[in-house]
């Protein structure tokens, strides 16, 4: 059977809005149907049911409820988007701080004011608002760790304290802070880092200079693997100990690089070039958010797919060198260059109208 086709030049009105009052009704002509048997269909019935029209928009319209506004000649509908929304605020905040676990139960440790003051707190969140956690053993800032660690269960490392750079580490079990092993290399200037407490990955950093070393965390010590093929401080991490993604860094730069548990690719760059960025997710998966160009601060969060990067919504504040953690679709972005610095910000879905025309 072919297309029936009708002309809708006499359901628009003057005004240039279509009438929705209508029924759909007409002739359709025999030679705009294919099959010979069906040429004695001449009409369509009238249709009932399809998209409401109303004068005005519902007040509390829920997601998947469609609609035509007469008043506007628009057809309108509400649909899940993600976008950034207010979280609670931090008790210390700071900016050059680490973070692991999801968004409705994370941890933060470290960070700074200036410098030199250096923070040697740890803050927890339960998806509405922070708690002061236990203290960290060796206070500092421009640190990284185990960010697809747990509330309960993490690891840090790295950093710069006032007098200097360190590469000692500590374990958290949800009550205490542990020293562990140092690493091999001190350095601070926010490196990256992936993996769980006893399975982790730090790269990258400042000595100076800037440098692109990878150490894998396997419990109990430490051991220097390939270096990134960009040598970068202020970059995002995110992943696991054998699967990674090294995000954004000094330059600035929009370089991006897959570690398979051996070595490290380039990929597709990001769509913005920025330092003092932060990620949340996977190498697969991933988000990367706030940062700092040439021009100042911004704001842009992208998200990555394995492949490439995407544009989305922008943070509400503009930052870099802020924390992050979570996922791709439930993450949190908090303290940073923000002013106040202990701004908090969720990534979520929201039910969010839409206009089709």
């Amino acid at each position: 059977m072919g297309a029936r086709t009708r002309g809708l030049a006499n359901n628009v009105l003057s005004s240039g809005k279509l009438d929705a009052t209508d029924a759909v009704s007409g002739v359709i002509p025999a030679s705009n149907i294919a099959n010979a048997s069906l040429t004695s269909a001449t009409s369509y019935g009238s249709v009932t049911g399809g998209v409401p029209a109303v004068a005005s928009d519902p007040p509390s319209p829920a997601e998947g409820d469609i609609w035509y506004n007469s008043t506007t000649g628009q057809i309108k509908f509400v649909a899940n988007v993600l976008a950034w929304s207010s979280g609670g605020t931090m008790n210390t905040g700071g900016k050059s701080l680490s973070g692991a676990g999801t968004q409705t139960a994370g941890i933060s440790s470290g960070g700074e004011v200036g410098p030199p003051t250096t923070y040697g707190n740890s803050e927890l969140y339960n998806g509405s608002a922070w708690t002061a956690g236990p203290a960290l053993n060796t206070p500092r800032a421009q640190l990284t760790g185990s960010t697809s660690g747990t509330q309960t269960a993490t690891m840090i490392a790295l950093g710069r304290t006032a007098p200097g750079n360190v590469a000692n580490a500590e374990s958290f079990n949800g009550s205490a802070w542990t020293n562990l092993t140092s690493a091999n290399t001190a350095r601070r200037g926010n490196p990256g880092g992936a993996g769980i407490q006893t399975a982790s990955l730090v790269f990258g950093g400042n000595i100076p200079p800037a440098v692109g070393n990878t150490e894998s965390w396997n419990g109990s010590a430490w051991t220097e693997l390939n270096d990134l093929n960009t040598a970068r401080l202020d970059l995002g991490g995110v992943g696991l100990q054998t699967a990674a993604l090294a995000v954004g860094g000094s330059g600035p730069t929009g370089n991006t690089e897959t570690w398979n548990g051996t070595s490290w690719t380039e990929v597709n760059d990001l769509n913005t070039a920025r330092t003092g960025v932060n990620a949340a997710g996977t190498n697969t998966a991933a988000l990367a958010f706030g940062g700092g160009t040439p021009g100042g601060d911004v704001g842009n969060t992208e998200s990555w797919d394995g492949t490439s990067w995407t544009e989305l919504n922008d943070l509400s504040t503009v930052r870099s060198q802020l924390g992050g953690l979570g996922s791709s679709t439930a993450a949190l972005a908090f303290g940073g260059t923000a002013s106040p610095i202990t701004i908090t910000e969720e990534w979520a879905a929201a039910a969010t109208t839409q206009i089709v025309g």
